[in-house]
Order: C-alpha cells, then sequence, then structure tokens
C-alpha cells in the first residue's frame, strides 16, 4: 500500500517555473513507476510524464517535452516534476500516481494502481 502526497503547485507568471514534489510513504517505492498527470477543468485527466523504477527510464507527452523534467530520489521517497516555461494552457491540478514496476504503455490513467489528491497549478499573468 502507498500514499502519495503532492505539493508545490501555486500561481506562477507565463514563462515562470515550479517544481512539484511527490512524496511517497510506504515501502516499495523502488518497485513503482512514478507518473504525473494533470487534469483542467471540463478536461479529461492527461498524462504528462513518468520515470521507471528501473534505469529511470523518462516519457514525456509532446506538449511539454524540453520543458518539464522529471527525477526521482528512492532515497528521500520523493520524485519531482521540474517545469519550466510555463504556459496557460498548463494550468491544471496535477496529480501523481503510482504503478508497479513499468509505466503505462499510453499514460493511461486506469492502470495506475495508486493516486494523490493533487495539486493546483495556475499559469496566468
Amino acid at each position: 500500500q502507498l500514499q502519495l502526497v503532492e505539493s508545490g503547485g501555486g500561481l506562477v507568471q507565463p514563462g515562470g517555473s515550479l517544481r512539484l514534489s511527490c512524496a511517497v510513504d510506504g515501502l516499495g517505492l523502488p518497485y513503482y513507476a512514478i507518473a504525473w498527470f494533470r487534469q483542467a477543468p471540463g478536461q479529461e485527466r492527461e498524462g504528462v510524464s513518468c520515470i521507471s523504477n528501473v534505469g529511470g527510464h523518462t516519457t514525456y507527452v509532446d506538449s511539454v517535452k524540453g520543458r518539464f523534467t522529471i527525477s526521482r530520489d528512492n532515497a528521500k521517497n520523493t520524485v519531482y516534476l521540474q517545469m519550466n516555461t510555463l504556459k496557460p494552457e498548463d494550468t491544471a491540478v496535477y496529480f501523481c500516481a503510482a504503478k508497479f514496476y513499468v509505466c503505462p504503455a499510453h499514460f493511461e490513467p486506469h492502470a495506475m494502481d495508486y493516486w494523490g489528491k493533487g495539486t493546483l497549478v495556475t499559469v496566468s499573468s
């Protein structure tokens, strides 16, 4: 059983940066891939990035490539999402989620085993 808690959201101007953190409570983080999803009002939940448990293989949705970086520190039981050059269309509630061993093939939300409650990111001037 894992518990995930997101933090680091807030209000930022376009072009700014934020770093989200996903603190994982419970044994077994090294065995899990961790993904970030986001959901804007009235829209479906969208996969943003994922990092595998072995080798740290990372994947990103096209809209954030070159701007967002996912990383993990298993010793601190934390996964990070560094978000740079933020755009208004990045505004959403951001969730982290865990899946045993490998990232889902196509960011399928239903494939994830555990979820956090989310943190709000607002990009606005």
